[in-house]
């Protein structure tokens, strides 16, 4: 009768290990039903669960592996797995596996006990754990530091909205992102982004900042607290504030696009996306002369914004066409979609405000970034503890591969 073993490895790294443990196994004709392994600070942890054929000479192997894993200054731990063990393990793999992304400035342990903790409670199982982020020097944290740590969990979960509320819970608690998603092939096939402009591209309204040059900018602050109390729809207030431009200097708009900062990790991110052969677009509620301004700095494929009318040299208080209002921007990023041939799952898209919301709704991984409580709320997933590169870590890319995009270019 066939035998299954679970050999387990763990020393001080050095080269050849792993070629000498498989020489060994192969010598005996061992099936290798499952084999894992990790390096953490030179430092090598290797499982291989074998099944060993009846007409071979268990004890013989075994004695091998040890004395192998003796002469190399390595401990080796071989225990026998019951076929109904065994067959519980194989059964496991048609459950569901999810991704749990930490998004922090720096990785503590208290993070990890309270995320772990959530995922114990609700019944899932941590298949593996992943750093993503690259090495954080001793001493104090460097300037914009970031780090991430990748959760592969699996297992029945009854009741996801509430899974995702305690690791909101957590979130909040601890200063930190925590992104759930399931691990489907969509993760990895992802085509297009589209983003918001205003305070996600950049860090900034640009509409409060042409109001602050033309002098009403209280006015238009006003406006825009009597829409966000409910008075006023988007349309209905983007038009009342664009009123109030009446007259501004044409070449306001170039100074005030002069002084715009663009968005921590922004510039990263879209450089990656684009090595990568990702389309991004820029869908907004603002002004296509500085959604322009940053398709050429930032190397963005489309824009849809709305068009200020000028006319002599001067904002006319109009907008030309229809207003990029939130059921606009669904409808644009249905249209991108279709018209590269893009699955919605395969869309991501990324805001900031309620006028967000019905595209983060239908793409296939919305992103609320540094949104209001509501909008963070109503999202799938959040981040606003880092920058907009952040997102790389949400498609399982780490520092080592984004550093591989930027230097292939």
């Amino acid at each position: 009768m066939n035998e299954i073993l679970l050999i387990s490895i763990s020393g001080e790294d050095q080269p050849g290990l792993t070629a000498g443990i498989a020489s060994i196994l192969a010598g005996y004709s061992i099936n290798v039903l499952d084999i894992g392994q990790a390096v953490i600070h030179a430092t090598l942890s290797m499982g291989v669960l074998v099944e060993v054929p009846g007409d071979v000479d268990s004890r013989g192997m075994c004695d091998a592996v040890r004395n192998y894993a003796h002469d190399a200054g390595m401990q080796a731990r071989i225990s026998p797995v019951t076929p109904a063990s065994y067959e519980h393990w194989v059964q496991a793999q048609g459950r569901a596996r999810y991704i749990i992304t930490l998004l922090a400035r720096k990785i503590t342990a208290d993070q990890l006990s309270r995320v772990t903790a959530v995922v114990w409670r609700h019944g899932l199982n941590i298949d593996s754990i992943n750093r993503l982020s690259g090495r954080i020097p001793l001493g104090e944290l460097p300037a914009l530091s970031k780090a991430c740590v990748e959760f592969s969990v699996r297992g029945p979960l009854q009741d996801s909205s509430l899974f995702r509320r305690d690791l909101l819970e957590v979130a909040g608690a601890l200063d930190v992102d925590l992104a759930f998603q399931e691990d489907t092939m969509y993760r990895r096939t992802r085509r297009l982004v589209v983003f918001d402009m205003d305070s996600t591209l950049i860090e900034a309204e640009v509409i409060d900042e042409l109001a602050r040059v033309a002098g009403v900018g209280e006015q238009v602050s006003a406006i825009t607290e009597r829409a966000m109390r409910g008075e006023l729809d988007f349309s209905e207030s983007f038009r009342a504030r664009v009123a109030l431009l009446k007259g501004l200097p044409e070449t306001a708009l170039e100074q005030v696009a002069g002084e715009l900062k663009v968005t921590e990790g922004a510039e990263h991110l879209l450089s990656t996306l684009r090595t990568l052969g990702y389309r991004t677009a820029i869908l907004s509620g603002g002004f296509t002369y500085f959604a322009r301004f940053l398709q050429r700095r930032l190397g963005i494929d489309d824009i849809h914004a709305n068009e200020l009318d000028i006319a002599d040299g001067q904002v006319t208080g109009r907008v030309v066409g229809p207003i990029v209002d939130g059921a606009r921007k669904a409808q644009l990023l249905r249209q991108l979609a279709q018209e590269q041939n893009i699955d919605l799952q395969q869309v991501i898209a990324v805001g900031d405000g309620a006028n967000d919301l019905p595209m983060l709704s239908i793409a296939g991984l919305g992103i609320a970034f540094r949104a209001k409580p509501l909008v963070k709320q109503s999202a799938e997933q959040s981040i606003s503890t880092l920058g907009l590169d952040a997102i790389l870590y949400l498609l399982g890319l780490s520092d080592r591969y984004q550093k591989h995009a930027v230097e292939s270019r």
